[in-house]
């Protein structure tokens, strides 16, 4: 069996967002905490990886959505590592409100082991790896979620752009995982604003848009003063669920620096329920949805 770790963190209130749910982007960063914390526990510290001149940086996050926390919350993180094969580790989190009981989020990181002074991937030792999980490297205990292909951006997309900033870092002098989504939040409600439906709007209407589940693929850093471009684009609209695509590039080389695939749900903002995507809501989005 892989060793399982909880960390226990209280929801502050600066971690809420607008409706007053725990922020999408604080989850990533509670899982990669709580990731850590079970690192350190079975004598794994961050101490311990810079003496080995190693690091371990996300490749691929999955999380899923199910009940949302509010502040003064207290959220418990089991997680565990479910395989680890050569230089890749797949570990899985459960989120649960410790007051309630009931579960309100899971994920999943795939974590990329690399070498701090190449910046490129470098082979689990056997030792860390059976400290982790004693099966690691099994074949048959794989599970990994292979990044969904989006379908091809229309002719119509919107692409917001930003400069990397100082607090957008982490102490591997790269932008933060967690960060990338509140990129891609960011650029879900400037769309808004260009479709004529920004937050005075959409509220006054009584019905939000909150995300049931994000995927983003970490394709390469960006560092401080980097120019991103981040694309958006919607398809598979159903009654009341609606997919978003995010492509980050960086203009000055082309590179593609993450991507995203999120699934949305319009709520009723009084009651919290799913509700119907209002019609002429679904008319302005329309140029920006492509077939699925």
């Amino acid at each position: 069996m892989p060793f399982t770790h909880q960390s226990v963190f209280p929801v502050r209130f600066y971690e809420c967002d607008a409706y007053g749910h725990l922020n999408n982007a604080v989850y990533l960063r509670y899982m990669q905490e709580a990731a850590f914390n079970a690192s350190a526990a079975i004598g794994f510290g961050q101490q311990c990886y810079a003496q080995m001149e190693r690091a371990w940086l996300a490749r691929l996050t999955d999380i899923e959505y199910l009940r949302p926390v509010r502040y003064g919350d207290q959220v418990g993180v089991t997680t565990w590592v479910e395989d680890m094969h050569r230089v890749r580790s797949w570990r899985a989190y459960e989120m649960y409100n410790l007051e309630s009981g009931e579960m309100v989020a899971r994920g999943w990181t795939d974590w990329v082991f690399v070498d701090t002074s190449s910046g490129k991937p470098a082979s689990i030792p056997e030792e860390t790896a059976a400290a982790y999980h004693p099966q690691a490297g099994n074949p048959e205990l794989a599970k990994r979620r292979r990044f969904a292909e989006p379908p091809p951006a229309g002719q119509s997309d919107y692409t917001n752009r930003r400069r990397v900033e100082w607090q957008d870092l982490d102490p591997a002098q790269h932008v933060n995982n967690a960060m990338y989504l509140s990129y891609l939040v960011e650029t879900a409600w400037r769309f808004g604003e260009v479709v004529n439906w920004g937050w005075e709007r959409i509220s006054a209407d009584g019905f939000g848009v909150v995300a049931r589940s994000h995927q983003i693929e970490y394709r390469q850093p960006a560092v401080y003063g980097d120019e991103l471009e981040i694309t958006t684009w919607l398809s598979g609209v159903r009654r009341s669920t609606i997919n978003r695509h995010y492509a980050i590039h960086r203009p000055a080389d082309g590179a593609l620096i993450a991507r995203a695939n999120s699934l949305y749900v319009a709520i009723d903002l009084a009651t919290g329920s799913a509700r119907r995507i209002p019609a002429d809501f679904l008319a302005d989005i329309r140029p920006y949805i492509v077939d699925s």
